[in-house]
């Protein structure tokens, strides 16, 4: 069979380096000729943030961080940067702090250096996110996708261990979804292998030894390949799900994402053969889903949707609004009965292996 396919390469500057931030913002900043900069960075992550900012001047710091950037939010962000003459824009955290930078830019056009915390991957993709009246809205722009992202695995030691794990394996759902997303192919696919592969290694390092250099910095070599793969590749079933989780249930977005995982890659494997291989080998296990439930099971994985807030009471919502949105091209068909089977395992933590028999 002729391989064709059509591939999009987003233009960024990536620099690389733990304990090296502070000093390759200052040299960004000074590179970009920016004259004021605004700081975002949450309540949480202000003093890490104020570290790394140390070699520059800052015309306005900003803490108003909320997660799923509601409009109201952003709103004043935007009126801020506007009121203060911003000419660059520097977000320090994790993906809420990235997505709020996001939304500003969308609308102001200031360029962003983004200083990612966790594996959240947001800073490596050109898509933005807003939540209005319990309705979470993406899109992509590349006005909103960083210049720059600075990669210090130093940053990400504040992370607990539990939220390091929930972020990696949010990772990880970048590299999955990358597999079978409507823009898939080989070169995001190669992309999203070499994540898995990352990620597989470097965060049972994390969960043994938080303190170590080595596992954090596999685990954000890895969260960035899993957010390049999914920019090129776009939203998959799996994301168009936790969008839905997220922005209307008001579930957590790293948690959400770790706990359906499992269930999105049962139901589709079978399906996307050469996918699942894929997964496999990245894993270097004989199955996807037996690679994939070897980690969770290692890493003491979020289990179930229900520790979350998320009750059998909204499963029709949640199916009503998803249903329309996961893409045609799923590698199988999806239906209000199977994605309510979906749910419901999900809800419980039941046994992945289930929904392959659907």
């Amino acid at each position: 069979m002729a391989l064709t396919f059509e591939h999009v390469t987003l233009g960024q500057r990536v620099l690389f380096g733990s304990g090296k931030a502070a000093e390759n913002l200052a040299a960004e900043v000074a590179r970009l000729g920016a004259q004021k900069v605004m700081v975002i960075a949450s309540e949480f992550e202000t003093g890490m943030a104020r570290v790394v900012a140390t070699g520059i001047e800052v015309a306005l710091w900003h803490h108003d961080v909320v997660m799923h950037v509601p409009v109201e939010v952003a709103e004043k962000a935007r009126a801020a940067a506007a009121e203060h003459g911003i000419d660059l824009l520097v977000c320090v955290g994790g993906g809420s702090t990235t997505g709020l930078a996001k939304a500003v830019a969308l609308t102001t056009g200031i360029p962003i250096v983004a200083v990612p915390t966790t594996y959240a991957g947001s800073e490596a993709t050109n898509v933005w996110g807003l939540t209005e009246a319990a309705r979470k809205t993406t899109g992509v722009d590349d006005a909103v996708l960083p210049a720059t992202v600075i990669y210090d695995a130093e940053l990400t030691l504040t992370l607990p261990v539990e939220l390091s794990v929930a972020s990696g394996l949010n990772a990880l759902a970048h590299c999955v979804d990358s597999l079978w997303a409507p823009r898939a192919d080989p070169i995001n696919a190669a992309l999203a292998a070499e994540g898995i592969r990352a990620l597989n290694q470097g965060l049972p390092a994390v969960k043994a030894d938080p303190a170590g250099m080595e596992g954090r910095e596999q685990a954000l070599y890895g969260a960035y390949l899993a957010a390049v793969a999914f920019a090129s590749a776009g939203s998959g079933m799996h994301h168009k799900i936790c969008h839905v989780l997220g922005g209307t249930f008001n579930l957590p977005h790293a948690q959400t994402h770790a706990t359906v995982l499992p269930y999105v890659l049962a139901f589709n494997a079978g399906a996307a053969p050469e996918a699942e291989k894929r997964i496999a080998a990245a894993f270097g296990t004989a199955g996807a889903l037996e690679g994939l439930l070897a980690l969770r099971e290692t890493l003491d994985a979020p289990q179930a949707l229900a520790d979350y807030g998320f009750t059998e009471d909204n499963i029709p919502e949640a199916v009503r609004i998803a249903l329309p949105a996961i893409p045609a091209s799923n590698p199988r068909p999806v239906t209000d009965a199977n994605l309510t089977a979906l749910l419901t395992a999900a809800l419980h933590g039941d046994d992945p292996k289930t929904l392959t028999d659907l």
